[in-house]
C-alpha cells in the first residue's frame, strides 16, 4: 500500500536526519524465541513472531535504536547481573552478526556517523536497576560494555528506588540512590525514569546534573496509568534539558485499553495462584496467550499522537521523543503494528500542523542533543572527581 503524502514526507525527513527510537525488546523476545541462539534465526528476512527484523527497521526509516537490556526483577542479584551479561552479549552478537545493518555506538557522534555509512546505530538500554546489585563497581562494568542508559526500577520496588507499579518503601530515591544517579551523571550514562514512582522522578530530576529521559513513557493527563507520566514532573524536564519518549503499549495509551489489561492482571494472577513455580517467562508467555484469545479494545495511531501533542503542550516539543516499545508487550496499537510503521506516526505529526523542523527533532534531534548534553556534563564531572565508593550500607544502614 502506497503511503499517504505526509507519510511520505515523514520517510523523506528521515533521509536526513535519523529516527531514533528509545526503546525495543528485541534482545529478550530473542531470548524467549530462540533461547538467544542467534544463528537459528535470520533478522534479515520477515520474521511474523516478532515486531522487529530489519527489512522492517529499513522501511520504518529507523536510523538509531536503544535495545533494552531487560531480565526478570524476581531474579536474585547475582543471578540478574549474569543474565544482564548474557543479554548484553546478544546485543553485541546482533552488530556483529549484522554488521551493515548495525553498529554499536556510545555517543552522539558515533551515531550521526553511522547514521550518514547507512547504518542502525545501536545503543544499549539497562531497564531495571535492580541488575547492578547495589555495586557502583558493577554499574561501571555495565557502562565500560556500553551500556549508555539505566532505567532506575523497573515493575518492582528496589533497595534504593520506588517504582511507579510497586509498593513505595523510600518516599523516592535513598541516599544511595541519589548517589547512583550521580555517578550516572559521572559516566555519561543517561538517568531513565520510566518505571519509576512519581517521587523518584522528582528526586532524580532533583540530583541530576545532565538531562534525564524518560525512554518509554507517555502523558498520565490522556491515559491514567502509574507508568505515565504525571503533568507536575512533565513541567520540571525543560529546566532539566531532559527527554519524554512516547511509548507505544496500548494500556499506556488508551483508557479503555488500561481497562482490558486490568482483566489481563486478574488472570495472570489467577495463573500465579495455580503455578506458583512460574517464572515471569513463563508468565509473559500465558499473558500473550490469554491476551490472543480475549482481545480487548485497541488503541490507535492517533491516540499515541495525542499524548505526543499533550507532551509538546506542556514542556514544549524539544522535550518529546518516540520510544516504541516494540516487542515488548501484548498490545500495539493499530496503524503502529511494527517496526516499519514510524513514518505513519510522524506523517500523522505532520498533518496535525507539526513542521518539518518540529518532527525532525521528535523522531530523533532531541535524543542526540540530550546525549551531548550528558556527554559535556560527563566531561567536566570527570575532571573534577573521581569513582563513587559508596555503598548502600554505608549511606542506607538499617536504624
Amino acid at each position: 500500500m502506497a503511503l499517504d503524502p505526509f507519510a511520505r514526507r515523514a520517510r523523506e525527513l528521515l533521509r536526513e536526519s535519523p529516527l531514533i527510537d528509545g526503546h525495543n525488546d528485541l534482545p529478550w523476545a530473542l531470548r524467549d524465541l530462540v533461547g538467544g541462539r542467534l544463528s537459528t534465526v535470520d533478522l534479515r528476512r520477515r520474521q511474523a513472531a516478532l515486531m522487529t527484523d530489519i527489512p522492517r527497521l529499513r522501511a520504518g526509516g529507523v536510523g538509531g535504536q536503544f535495545w533494552s537490556v531487560w531480565v526478570p526483577p524476581s531474579l536474585p542479584g547475582a543471578e540478574a547481573v549474569r543474565t544482564a551479561l548474557e543479554q548484553i552479549d546478544v546485543v553485541h552478537r546482533l552488530a556483529a552478526t549484522y554488521p551493515e545493518t548495525f553498529e554499536l555506538v556510545t555517543t552522539a557522534e558515533e551515531a550521526e556517523r553511522a547514521f550518514r555509512a547507512g547504518r542502525i546505530a545501536s545503543w544499549i538500554g539497562l531497564e531495571g536497576g535492580y541488575m547492578i546489585d547495589g555495586s557502583m563497581a558493577v554499574l561501571r562494568r555495565f557502562h565500560a560494555l556500553g551500556v549508555r542508559y539505566m532505567t532506575l526500577t523497573h515493575w518492582r520496588t528496589t533497595a534504593w528506588a520506588d517504582s511507579a507499579t510497586d509498593e513505595p518503601r523510600h518516599g523516592g530515591l535513598t541516599s544511595f540512590g541519589r548517589e547512583v544517579v550521580r555517578e550516572m551523571n559521572r559516566l555519561g550514562m543517561l538517568v531513565d525514569l520510566s518505571h519509576v514512582s512519581a517521587d523518584t522522578m522528582a528526586d532524580a530530576l532533583d540530583a541530576s546534573e545532565a538531562p534525564v529521559i524518560f525512554s518509554h513513557s507517555s502523558a498520565r493527563a490522556v491515559c491514567d496509568h502509574a507508568r505515565n507520566v504525571p503533568d507536575e514532573i512533565l513541567r520540571l524536564v525543560p529546566a532539566n534539558g531532559g527527554l519524554v519518549m512516547a511509548v507505544f503499549l496500548a494500556y499506556f495509551v488508551s483508557s479503555t485499553a488500561r481497562e482490558h489489561d486490568r482483566l489481563v492482571q486478574a488472570a495472570a494472577e489467577r495463573y500465579l495462584a495455580d503455578h506458583p513455580g512460574a517464572d515471569e517467562g513463563e508468565l509473559h508467555r500465558f499473558r500473550l496467550g490469554w491476551v490472543a484469545d480475549h482481545p480487548g479494545p485497541s488503541a490507535s495511531l492517533a491516540q499515541v499522537a495525542d499524548h505526543i501533542d499533550h507532551l509538546r503542550d506542556v514542556m514544549g516539543v524539544d522535550h518529546v521523543g518516540i520510544g516504541s516499545d516494540f516487542d515488548g508487550g501484548e498490545a500495539v496499537p493499530t496503524g503502529l503494528e511494527d517496526v516499519s510503521c514510524f513514518p505513519a506516526l510522524l506523517g500523522e505529526l505532520l498533518r496535525r500542523g507539526y513542521s518539518d523542523d518540529d518532527v525532525s527533532k521528535v523522531a530523533g534531534g532531541n535524543v542526540v542533543r540530550v546525549l551531548r548534553g550528558a556527554e559535556a556534563v560527563s566531561e567536566r564531572l570527570r575532571t573534577q572527581r573521581g569513582p563513587s565508593e559508596a555503598t548502600i550500607a554505608e549511606l542506607d544502614a538499617a536504624p
